[in-house]
């Protein structure tokens, strides 16, 4: 585990938003699928050779640099329509190792950010991991651990895919607990992979339940790239997530994004189909906007103009990085999202 000093990517001072926030505090928690964050150097524990220099990407040190300039761009703008200095969490995916989390972090348009992270190996045959960054200022972690997934038989060709990071810690002196995911991917098929996600969902779901033993009314984020939309199995039924703020109950879930997702809006796309995987699900003792702490208040995905493909076949998709082994110098195949706390100023 790391308990990294770093130089985050995003603030998240307590800002006074929109007219309609006044007399609020906010803050932002995100989370970013960063496209195969790798460094440049070969790890033979893991399937990682196409992400070297004598690879088939030819993945050298300028891509390297320019990947990490696009995507501290991105993430020093992130939310910060809302809060000027962006988020205090940020779950990211597709990393590599603390290596790549620390040249982020110390690129100048974060550098002067005072932030850390919070990572784990697991034992992903290709070597991606999800992390945790935040300002300690204003979150302070006091426990951490990896969960790990067994997937079921058959259901993909690996045994083990990411674990789940749970980190629970003092958000402003309220203790909240985060999640942070990145599910079994559709290779394969949705319905053969199904099973994967439904097995990520249920170990979430079963650490959840040990928490709220303890802590019935535990503030619980759980984020991530779930390779699922909103209405499918895994967050509808072994998550139990809901998708309307009038069925949220006690030591339920509840999925804000569920009514973006039935607008046609999405993260990524695919042969012109959009999904919504990249999620921030909220407990229900985030939900009432009358109590002392910290409320749930919106979703939002972030997608300004510059990460949007204007030409060519993937026209209105996220600007990404590769289109197969060519370096298209984008950002990512994912836009990020967001949500937006708040909390009455006393």
């Amino acid at each position: 585990m790391r308990f990294l000093t770093g130089f985050f990517l995003i603030a998240c001072g307590f800002q006074q938003i929109t007219a309609q926030s006044l007399n609020r505090k906010a803050v932002v928690a995100a989370f970013y699928n960063l496209e195969n964050f790798y460094d440049t150097t070969d790890n033979p524990m893991v399937n990682d050779d196409d992400f070297t220099p004598h690879g088939i990407k030819k993945y050298a040190s300028a891509i390297y640099l320019d990947k990490i300039a696009k995507l501290s761009k991105v993430i020093s703008q992130i939310g910060k329509e809302y809060v000027k200095t962006g988020p205090v969490l940020l779950g990211v995916a597709e990393i590599e190792n603390d290596t790549v989390l620390t040249d982020l972090l110390q690129h100048p348009f974060l550098r002067h950010r005072n932030y850390r992270f919070i990572h784990f190996d697991s034992r992903d045959l290709r070597g991606i991991d999800v992390a945790l960054i935040y300002r300690p200022a204003f979150f302070i972690p006091e426990k951490a651990e990896k969960l790990q997934i067994e997937l079921p038989k058959d259901s993909k060709e690996a045994y083990f895919t990411r674990d789940i990071l749970y980190v629970r810690g003092w958000l402003a002196g309220e203790r909240i607990h985060i999640y942070v995911n990145h599910w079994p991917s559709r290779r394969g098929g949705e319905e053969r992979s199904s099973p994967a996600r439904e097995a990520a969902a249920a170990v979430c779901k079963q650490h959840i339940r040990l928490v709220q033993q303890d802590e019935p009314d535990a503030k619980i984020l759980v984020m991530g790239d779930l390779n699922d939309d909103p209405n499918s199995t895994s967050i509808c039924k072994v998550l139990g997530a809901k998708a309307h703020l009038a069925e949220t109950r006690k030591g339920e879930l509840y999925n804000p994004w569920a009514a973006l997702f039935q607008q046609g809006l999405g993260t990524l796309a695919n042969r012109d189909a959009w999904g919504l995987f990249d999620q921030i699900l909220v407990s229900a003792s985030w939900l009432n906007p009358e109590q002392s702490g910290f409320y749930f208040y919106r979703p939002f995905i972030f997608h300004p103009p510059y990460l949007v493909e204007n030409t060519g076949r993937y026209r209105s998709y996220p600007m990404r990085t590769w289109d197969g082994n060519n370096y298209r110098g984008g950002y990512s195949d994912h836009f990020p999202t967001y949500i937006v706390l708040l909390k009455k100023i006393k």
